[in-house]
């Protein structure tokens, strides 16, 4: 009898963990989709300025070798590195003919050797001016094409001495472009407006971020901080689009992400086609790249071929926000493939001495599921959750027991 029990106990249990476990599968993982290595490039300010002592009792050009050699030890495998300078090579006073092109590639970006990276950055002495915008535009020309994580990160003691090109604008119409790119900036200098503000928007013109820093400790963390970040990251490159004032001359969008730029007041439509059975599920983000009024909010809606609203997503908020986002979902009831229309609007507002174009940047990300009625596993019923756990216990114990009995009566 024991032996009998000990089987019918066994199968009962067989029973019960086949039908939760069938039921909890979780659905096949897709493949990751293999990008190119991520590629960060250091661009150093090597201008006259950085021969000021004011960080740890040294030079600032000092401390940033210092801060170099400890972050060149700790780049990862498989993360492409690169430096180039500005302000390194002309002395003189021909600022608006040889200073303010004055920017070199120093070490190419790609699998790092460390013993000629320090070597190349022992270098370094303070020299010339200071062209920020010149030396970003040379940098993006550095990091190549690809669809892996690209970051450059400018470490400098001052703002910009040229003017032309204007640093915040060039990190403004690298966003536009939609190449993927995150530039965060460094300071090295005490406390100065005029910097915070400069460094400040080109960071947060392409989503970056501005760190001031006070010593060479504090430096090369944030050093490193910015290379592991660009190691762990996957990206999948947004597709550049244009939106459009009518649905009728939207771009048709597939699933998948993509950029555009929006102004104040303006709305931007694109089209989807959405077959039967499958559920549209849309994203959109418009980030504050430059300085805005408190109060404002995102709304995205998605319209029928003859204009009527079929749902939407909303959000709003209030004070500083980098970056606003909303979705939606809407399965398809149709009996055919239609076309449907996203449309996004912000109330984002500006001060009047803001500059208006190219709008903010917008990222949107389409994508075209099964419909919730053909679930591909037992989390789209809400498992753990509400009422459903509950029903599967109750059969799972009920049809156990019912098994026991059965069992034990034959084994009897």
């Amino acid at each position: 009898m024991i032996i009998g029990r000990r089987v019918a106990a066994a199968l009962c249990g067989t029973l019960a963990a086949l039908m939760t476990g069938a039921l909890a599968a979780p659905a096949a993982a897709e493949p990751v989709r293999e990008t190119d290595p991520p590629k960060v490039n250091f661009v150093l300010d090597v201008s006259g300025s950085m021969s000021e002592r004011d960080i740890d009792g040294d030079t600032r050009m000092n401390a940033a070798k210092r801060a170099f050699n400890d972050v060149i030890d700790f780049i990862p495998e498989g993360v492409h590195f690169g430096i180039r300078t500005l302000g390194a090579d002309y002395p003189g006073d021909d600022r608006e003919g040889r200073g303010c092109v004055d920017s070199s590639q120093l070490y190419p970006v790609g699998p790092v050797d460390r013993t000629e990276a320090k070597t190349a950055v022992a270098t370094l002495a303070p020299t010339g001016w200071t062209p920020i915008g010149y030396a970003l535009q040379g940098a993006v020309r550095d990091l190549g094409d690809g669809d892996g994580m690209r970051r450059i990160v400018l470490i400098t003691d001052g703002e910009d001495s040229c003017g032309d090109p204007e640093p915040c604008e060039v990190a403004r119409e690298l966003a536009a472009s939609g190449i993927g790119l995150t530039i965060d900036t460094l300071g090295l200098t005490p406390a100065d407006s005029a910097v915070r503000e400069q460094l400040g928007c080109i960071a947060e013109a392409t989503g970056g971020t501005y760190t001031a820093v006070q010593d060479t400790d504090q430096l090369a963390d944030r050093l490193k901080q910015i290379v592991e970040r660009t190691a762990e990251v996957r990206v999948e490159t947004p597709t550049v689009v244009d939106g459009a004032d009518e649905c009728a001359d939207a771009p048709l969008l597939g699933a998948g992400v993509y950029s555009d730029r929006q102004e104040f007041g303006e709305h931007r439509r694109y089209r989807v086609q959405v077959a039967p059975g499958r559920e549209l599920r849309a994203s959109v983000s418009v980030a504050a790249d430059r300085p805005m009024d408190r109060d404002h909010g995102v709304l995205l809606r998605l319209l029928s071929e003859d204009s009527r609203e079929l749902v939407r997503g909303s959000t709003a908020g209030h004070g500083r926000t980098d970056v606003i986002a909303t979705g939606l979902r809407h399965p398809s009831e149709a009996e055919s493939e239609e076309t449907l229309c996203l449309e996004v609007s912000h109330s984002f507002s500006a001060p009047d001495d803001v500059q208006r174009a190219p709008g903010m940047p917008v990222e949107l990300t389409v994508d075209l599921a099964a419909a919730a009625d053909t679930p591909s596993d037992v989390a789209a019923f809400g498992l753990a959750r509400g009422w459903f756990p509950l029903l599967v216990l109750t059969l799972t114990g009920l049809a156990a027991g019912v098994l026991w009995g059965l069992i034990r009566r034959v084994l009897a």
